[in-house]
């Protein structure tokens, strides 16, 4: 796993983890604007962008390496966390480890209940089309498609278009197969998280899936202080991984306790 940084390493720090497929740069934007008033730190998850080569294993065993990072080089302790989709559960599973890792965090668009016919339907259509769709000519095809079906705000700017260009063909069809089996089929919300002190944020889009909605209903039912935001009109992560500025919108009277 490899992490990237941003800010004064004095400055509070906050780690950002990315969704299944991505890499670091799913943040970059964000990371960007948090900089002056804080530490970030984007993990690369291992089988992911340039640690395509090191097999992904599981949301427990990334949980353990993050947590070596955090012991080495922010004493033990966060202020915030953020994850998105696979890197969201991520969140839920180092929370669940200890009661006072961060101080806050944002959750968007996670399981914690697991959902066995989805992975398989997922693992299934990588098993067919997977090596077409990321393709280097399906990537280009990708980037060139979005102006003419996306807003303009959701567009990659070149710098995360070239990023994507970059990681998107040399993704692991393993490291998909392996992040639908335990992703999707088989992670539970740890009964631990009730020991949060976490002040936590859990954002769905709009036009989710029921079972993340249903996933978020299950993490506030046992963090009762869990705030949960609907992103009306928007889809699966919408907010982390397109849109930026209103991301930061949502996130900084968050972190700045104004929310």
């Amino acid at each position: 796993m490899k992490f990237h940084t941003f800010g004064d390493e004095r400055l509070p720090h906050i780690l950002m983890i990315h969704g299944g497929g991505n890499a670091w740069w799913n943040y970059l934007r964000q990371a960007r604007a948090l900089s002056p008033r804080y530490h970030v730190i984007l993990p690369t998850l291992d089988g992911h962008g340039e640690e395509f080569a090191t097999p992904y294993v599981s949301t427990e065993k990334t949980a353990d390496q993050i947590l070596e990072y955090i012991d080495s080089h922010c004493g033990g302790h966060l202020f915030a966390l953020c994850g998105v989709s696979l890197g969201g559960q991520i969140v839920m599973e180092l929370l669940s480890r200890r009661a006072d890792l961060a101080q806050k965090a944002i959750i968007d668009g996670s399981l914690c209940i697991p959902q066995p016919a989805l992975g398989r339907f997922c693992i299934a259509s990588v098993r067919l089309f997977g090596r077409w769709m990321f393709s280097e000519r399906a990537c280009r095809w990708q980037l060139a498609l979005m102006p003419k079906t996306l807003p303009e705000k959701m567009c990659y700017p070149e710098e995360i278009q070239a990023h994507y260009m970059e990681d998107m063909p040399r993704l692991p069809m393993e490291t998909l197969y392996t992040m639908y089996r335990t992703y999707m089929m088989h992670y539970r919300l740890k009964d631990s998280i009730r020991n949060t002190r976490a002040q936590v944020m859990y954002w769905y889009g709009e036009k989710e899936m029921k079972c993340v909605k249903r996933s978020a209903q299950l993490f506030r039912s046992m963090v009762p202080s869990c705030t949960i935001r609907e992103a009306k009109g928007y889809g699966h992560g919408y907010l982390s991984v397109y849109l930026p500025e209103e991301w930061l919108q949502a996130a900084l009277p968050f972190l700045e306790g104004k929310a």
